[in-house]
């Protein structure tokens, strides 16, 4: 089981870390950038806290997915993409440490200056920073990727372009980004994209690209080979450019990853207890605690492992379509709510053993404060006092029932809201106003490894709770390439729900819940939040001077997302469950943020390589 040494973590860390701190903004070159003040690494550090920069090179391992995949381009809306794929292969201008909130290090870009109005960027280019197949990386390239990703390239890519007045080369190697907008985390955005060939894409169609067609990377893996929808094999680049930067040192251990794909988590697990899969991570509690007693573990030769974090839960649960009728209603939706008896489905499913998620930056100093808003959260707010759902400003939190199956109280709730919205049962059916019965279905991926909510079990005690509401509700079991493509067109009613949220929120916001997003297809806007509220408080968070002002302004908008009710939360995570071969060995410092996909596999190492 990992150590838990959170006392090593800055004084900061504790206190959403950074963003914390004040000073005065750079104004020369810097190796790394951070919202506010400085980054907490020196110029001279050796490598991440939380690698080991004398990890031995070797091996290797096999991940497990569910589904299959039909594309290698991760950075297109187009296709099912193997998750992992963006982590291992591109790599952008700075790099991101996991152990301090708004802090980006030099990566592709050897420094980074800003002024202290923030209105540009620039960063210079490292001479030696390549591509997998050996061609240095310019600055064209990177006007070039820029451009291609903010008008061709996945949605989550076009915000930022929109907000950039003008890209251009200021030096052989330079390359000063100007923005039309005031917003202190475009800076930080923009040495977080990934940097594409120029020569590999101009004049190509980038967006409809074919499997074949891999973008090039300069990351330290590269595809060596693949069989469609079932295996994707990635071998570490032994000419990897960036081995000796600082931001590099100690990860990327292994020389070979492959990616295998099985048809849902149950076939995934039987290869991972069979010795097929060499690490998963485990997202219930229950069969964490019940089902990881196969013979591997007995013997040794599989290993549990825990890893405690300080990061906000994020939001996990069924989200509601607020595009679709009645879902459009308030009223509905926490009826919605109140007929979700969590406190019965939790024991059920996890034995009572984890915690519900209360907001969506719970468990973090984002997270709003229960009862009414603190002054400074209550004058952001009061201004849209008109579009603020009920309870926002006055307190609000999520019904709690007495554990029972019958959860009369809540029943009785739905039903008075039910009513108050024009709804009425007859013959043991509800009808809405037009006299239409109330049916909808609830969409669930059939047989997922990354179901964090054990989502088909508890829609199915959900729905027999809508049933004695006369609610004709349904799970709808659909495969993982059909829940993509119908998320991506919001073809849904209710579906299972995870946004992982970080302390340092941003830019992101407005792709998850913002105004625009909503209407906007292949967007992470899954409820349809449209509120001119939301996209203040958004625009509060990334205008704001001091790290007061920036702590308010999130803790407002959680308080406008959760009295929304878009969500029916459920429970959270505060710590990752990993098991994997004994032989695969990690840190002992353990990042403010826990397990990731920066973190498992990116800083383990093959055991054996190091002593042979």
């Amino acid at each position: 089981m990992a150590k838990n040494i959170f006392q090593k973590l800055r004084g900061v860390a504790a206190v959403s870390s950074l963003i914390l701190i004040t000073g005065m903004a750079q104004s020369e070159p810097r190796h790394g950038l951070s919202m506010y003040g400085d980054p907490g690494l020196p110029p001279d550090f050796v490598s991440l806290p939380y690698a080991n920069p004398d990890a031995p090179k070797g091996g290797a391992i096999t991940l497990g997915n569910t589904g299959g995949f039909d594309s290698l381009n991760p950075f297109v809306r187009k296709g099912t993409v193997p998750w992992q794929l963006r982590f291992f292969t591109h790599e952008s201008l700075m790099g991101r440490s996991w152990d301090e909130p708004f802090a980006l290090y030099g990566l592709l870009a050897e420094s980074v200056e800003v002024p202290d109005s923030r209105a540009w960027v620039e960063f210079t280019l490292r001479k030696e920073a390549r591509f997998s197949d050996g061609t240095p990386v310019t600055v064209d390239d990177v006007i070039f990727s820029y451009t291609l990703l903010g008008t061709e390239g996945h949605p989550r890519y076009h915000g930022l372009y929109r907000q950039i007045e003008k890209i251009e080369a200021t030096g052989p190697r330079k390359i000063r980004f100007t923005f039309n907008t005031d917003n202190r985390e475009l800076a930080l955005l923009a040495g977080m994209r990934p940097i594409l060939s120029r020569a590999q894409w101009e004049g190509k169609d980038f967006a409809n690209a074919p499997l074949s067609e891999i973008p090039l990377g300069t990351g330290p893996y590269r595809v060596s080979d693949y069989d469609a929808g079932r295996r994707v094999v990635l071998t570490r680049n032994p000419d990897y450019w960036g081995a000796e930067v600082p931001f590099r040192r100690g990860t990327h251990n292994f020389d070979q990853i492959t990616l295998d794909f099985y048809g849902d988590a149950n076939v995934l697990f039987e290869a991972f207890k069979a010795g097929e899969i060499s690490a998963g991570r485990e997202f219930n509690a229950e069969l964490w605690a019940t089902q990881y007693n196969f013979p591997a573990v007995q013997r040794g030769e599989v290993v549990k492992s825990t890893f405690p974090h300080r990061k906000p839960s994020g939001m996990t649960g069924f989200v509601i379509n607020t595009r679709r009728a009645p879902f459009d209603d308030i009223r509905v939706r926490d009826a919605l709510i109140h007929a979700f008896n969590f406190e019965y489905i939790n024991e059920t499913l996890t034995g009572g053993a984890l915690p519900r998620i209360t907001s969506y930056f719970s468990n973090s100093d984002l997270a709003m404060r229960p009862g009414a808003a603190a002054p400074d959260v209550a004058k952001l707010l009061e201004p849209f006092q008109g579009d603020l759902p009920p309870g926002t400003i006055e307190g609000y939190a999520l019904p709690v029932s007495d554990g029972s199956a019958r959860n009369r109280k809540g029943i009785r709730k739905a039903m008075a809201q039910l009513e108050a919205a024009g709804y009425s049962a007859t013959d043991g059916t509800m009808h809405g106003p037009d006299g239409t019965p109330l049916s909808f279905s609830i969409l669930v991926s059939k047989g997922s490894a990354q179901d964090f909510s054990n989502s088909e079990k508890a829609a199915e005690i959900y729905v027999r709770a809508l049933e004695r509401l006369g609610i004709d509700a349904k799970v709808e079991l659909v495969d993982s390439a059909q829940v993509v493509e119908r998320l991506t067109t919001f073809d849904f009613d209710i579906t299972t729900f995870r946004r992982a949220l970080s302390l340092s929120p941003g830019t992101e916001q407005r792709f998850y819940w913002g105004s625009e997003a909503a209407t906007q297809d292949g967007s992470r806007n899954m409820m349809g939040a449209q509120n001119p509220a939301i996209d203040a408080m958004i625009d509060t968070m990334l205008t704001a001077r001091r790290a007061e002002d920036f702590t308010a302004a999130v803790r407002a908008l959680d308080r406008v997302l959760t009295a929304g009710r878009y969500v029916i939360p459920i429970w959270q995570f505060n710590e990752g469950l990993i098991a994997h071969r004994a032989t695969m060995k990690y840190p002992d410092y353990i990042p403010l943020y826990g397990d990731g996909p920066n973190y498992m596999p990116e800083v383990w190492w093959h055991e054996d390589v190091s002593q042979n």
